[in-house]
């Protein structure tokens, strides 16, 4: 897909409000887990956790039961659904493609944020982010949703119930460039 990254996504700025609705923290608690299991078995321990593109939290919402973390992400408004979730994590509104902090993590995470790199050049800044902000001998741990290889098209649907508001949605899933990268 050769789309351009886009800032001014509704969902990500506007109707920010919603997204617990749409991506219930509950849904993350079993694959958090599994990530928890992944930097809880290094050799070396990890104690701070910088996670890039964090969204609305979801995942810190459990990871920060065992780490300290750094949460980054372009909207704001997305980083102020993650300051109701996560009051006592550390909050950055960046690009993470070009954030540049003065420290090092023991871990960098970024997980489905990374389906946003849709070009080389982008995923490659993301990396050198990840790279930058990790201790020597640190991990970075990338979860994108899909790999071009594994990759099939289909429909989702999902949402919840909450403070008297309610969200549904039916998802297409697709590849219009099944020739690009």
């Amino acid at each position: 897909m050769k789309t351009e990254f886009n800032t001014n996504l509704k969902l990500y700025s506007s109707l920010a409000n919603w997204w617990p609705l749409l991506s219930n923290p509950k849904d993350y608690e079993e694959e958090a887990k599994l990530f928890i299991d992944i930097f809880s078995k290094r050799c070396r321990p990890i104690h701070e956790i910088l996670e890039l593109g964090s969204g609305g939290g979801n995942n810190a919402s459990y990871l920060k039961s065992c780490f300290q973390m750094t949460l980054v992400d372009l909207s704001p408004q997305m980083i102020e659904m993650s300051k109701r979730l996560n009051p006592e994590c550390n909050h950055l509104i960046c690009d993470m493609r070009t954030i540049r902090l003065e420290k090092k993590f023991d871990a960098v995470f970024i997980h489905d944020a990374i389906n946003y790199m849709t070009n080389e050049k982008d995923l490659a800044k993301t990396i050198q982010t990840a790279a930058t902000h990790c201790r020597s001998g640190g991990v970075v741990l990338m979860v994108p949703d899909h790999f071009k290889k594994t990759f099939c098209e289909k429909t989702t649907h999902g949402g919840c119930d909450r403070d008297g508001k309610g969200l549904r949605y039916l998802q297409w899933q697709y590849d219009p460039d099944r020739a690009d990268s």
